[in-house]
């Protein structure tokens, strides 16, 4: 058994690995988290890496307390009423983001809903209470792997990746969290089932959950959701008149071409490019290029995910 001077130390080591832009695993009352500082968009990129998860899905953003994540995002009155009643707990909210929500766009998917969670777990809140801020964490597994609900399935899956695993036992639900969308003006949604029954949701929200739709604000559901309104040209080579640049890696200079001229990484540096994707997307196309013309991407590793991204951008 740890003592308690030990296991302050253990969290505090954690704490530091995560304002460090380190990977750390922690359980919760479902499953084992792979957590990154939300607010570090390299940081969130390795979470894609170490998973290998094939596409930008939204991730969940952690914090210790309800006012916390009352904070982050716009919650209306449906939506009050289901945060007060179960959490902390196995409830995901996803919500408007507020205006200044400083969870990273790479971890929000570029879309303007945040996905947010306040664990019951005490590893997790000691952890999440220590480190202060927003803390996006998904299962910690190879990503089509059986999601982790003992520290020993984190270590077989991530070890190589993760700074420090906290070791909190088995976990007491070994599902993920219910996922429910609030949006102002539309039905309150399952998007998807969990450690918390529908049944549990309807009867504090009094009405019932409808289903979800074929088009809604998350993970991976919505072909165009990353287009700017300028066109996105890709694999292009140069900006031509009056287009912007998004470049990627070493690169000669563009002859004074285009409007403006943003470079992912200049190193080549997939995890930078990821982090940078949306925002520098959001950049350019704030300057109303006649088009926004994108570098040849490589297709490995997080490539394939930036790749998915940009194509879904240049859809008309």
């Amino acid at each position: 058994m740890t003592s308690e001077p030990e296991a302050a130390r253990l969290i505090a080591n954690a704490a530091q690995a995560l304002s460090d832009g380190g990977l750390v695993a922690f359980p919760t009352e479902t499953v084992y988290g792979l957590g990154a500082d939300a607010t570090n968009g390299r940081a969130v990129a390795s979470i894609y890496k170490a998973k290998g998860r094939p596409r930008f899905n939204p991730l969940i953003a952690h914090v210790a307390e309800t006012e916390q994540a009352l904070a982050l995002g716009r919650f209306d009155t449906r939506s009050q009423k289901l945060a007060r009643a179960f959490w902390p707990g196995p409830l995901t909210l996803v919500v408007p983001a507020s205006e200044n929500c400083p969870v990273h766009d790479l971890a929000r998917a570029g879309l303007p809903t945040v996905a947010l969670r306040v664990p019951s777990h005490p590893v997790a809140r000691a952890l999440l209470t220590e480190f202060g801020g927003p803390v996006v964490a998904p299962s910690a597994n190879r990503s089509g792997h059986v999601s982790p609900t003992r520290a020993g399935h984190v270590a077989d899956d991530l070890g190589e990746f993760v700074r420090v695993i906290l070791d909190g036992g088995p976990t007491q639900i070994g599902v993920e969290s219910t996922v429910i969308l609030c949006l102002p003006d539309e039905p309150v949604r399952m998007l998807r089932p969990g450690g918390l029954s529908r049944r549990d949701i309807e009867e504090v929200l009094g009405e019932r959950l409808a289903d979800k739709p074929d088009e809604v604000l998350a993970p991976g559901m919505l072909a165009q959701h990353y287009a700017p309104d300028a066109r996105v040209r890709l694999k292009a080579e140069d900006a031509e008149e009056g287009e912007a640049w998004l470049g990627f890696g070493p690169e000669a200079g563009l002859g004074g071409h285009g409007v403006a001229h943003l470079n992912l990484s200049p190193s080549g540096d997939l995890a930078e490019a990821a982090a940078n994707l949306f925002a520098y997307l959001r950049e350019l196309d704030a300057l109303s290029p006649s088009a926004i013309a994108v570098a040849a991407i490589p297709m490995t590793g997080l490539g394939e995910a930036i790749n998915d991204r940009l194509a879904r951008a240049a859809l008309r």
